[in-house]
């Protein structure tokens, strides 16, 4: 069967990645704007009794969400098969809990949406926190698929003595899944009253020319690992590695994470971004066999 794979709201290299190895055919669509700001949708690829696929990747997804719905109501509405979301990075799970009276738990919210005009989902790595999986709030057939066997290929391809460190608690599971037979450490990260963040270190044995590599799911505002890289410097001249799933870099942090003096910055495809070096297409794949 021929799968017809959409990219939105753009054309990725990770889409274009999927649609060569399932033999794919790219999924086309007119999309504009009326003078009111409404949105136009036409699709141009026959869909009718076809297997769909829409990769999308949802940062910075307020921009084009609703978008996304209407494309994907087309394709039901005109006879598609089975309409699935491959969204390699999954927005909206940080509200997962009423912190104070009133809030909205938008990751219920969003979900609901979602199983409402797809059929299945695929993601990546998903930041789950009082989640134990995505079942408990989408509706529809989910898979979580995992980076970290790629990552560690990755890092045993081109470092010869690495030392993985993750920065705070929260990445304890990503290190210690890409750790095999390296030696990790852990931080522990303090969030204060005042919004201060202060991170402290176990000790450590002299790493000697053992090349850091810091690990985490998701460099976001990066304000928990620049902290972690200028502590770094006073442990070992080596300059480290700074290794993600999911390259959001918002406020400018890839080019901090830069200036302090990192070595390299290396990052899966899940977003599309300058640091992409570790294609996580062929554990999208293997997912599409069902």
């Amino acid at each position: 069967m021929i799968r017809l794979v959409f990219d939105f709201p753009y054309d990725t290299s990770l889409g274009q990645n999927v649609r060569d190895k399932v033999n794919g055919e790219k999924g086309r669509f007119l999309m504009r704007t009326f003078p009111d700001g409404e949105t136009y949708v036409r699709l141009e690829s026959l869909v009718s009794g076809r297997d769909v696929v829409i990769n999308a990747s949802f940062v910075h997804a307020n921009d084009w969400f609703l978008n996304l719905l209407f494309l994907a109501d087309a394709l039901h509405s005109q006879g598609a098969r089975r309409v699935g979301l491959l969204a390699p990075y999954l927005s909206y799970m940080r509200q997962d809990t009423v912190f104070h009276p009133g809030e909205a738990v938008t990751s219920k919210t969003f979900a609901r949406l979602i199983s409402t005009y797809f059929d299945y989902l695929i993601t990546i790595d998903p930041h789950l926190h009082r989640y134990h999986s995505l079942s408990e709030i989408y509706s529809i057939p989910s898979t979580v698929l995992h980076a970290a066997p790629l990552i560690s290929e990755w890092i045993h391809q081109h470092v010869e003595a690495p030392f993985l460190i993750g920065p705070d608690g929260e990445s304890a599971q990503w290190v210690k899944a890409i750790a095999r037979e390296i030696p990790f450490v852990v931080l522990n990260k303090v969030r204060h009253e005042d919004g201060r963040v202060e991170i402290s270190w176990p000790p450590l044995e002299d790493l000697g020319e053992k090349t850091p590599i810091f690990v985490d799911d998701i460099i976001s505002s990066g304000a928990t690992m620049l902290q972690a890289v200028k502590h770094l410097k006073g442990l070992t001249t080596v300059k480290p590695i700074c290794i993600a799933v999911h390259p959001i870099f918002a406020d400018n942090s890839y080019q901090k994470l830069q200036e302090v003096g990192v070595e390299r910055i290396v990052t899966c495809n899940s977003i599309p971004h300058p640091s992409n070096e570790i294609d996580v297409s062929s554990i999208c794949v293997e997912a599409l066999k069902f």
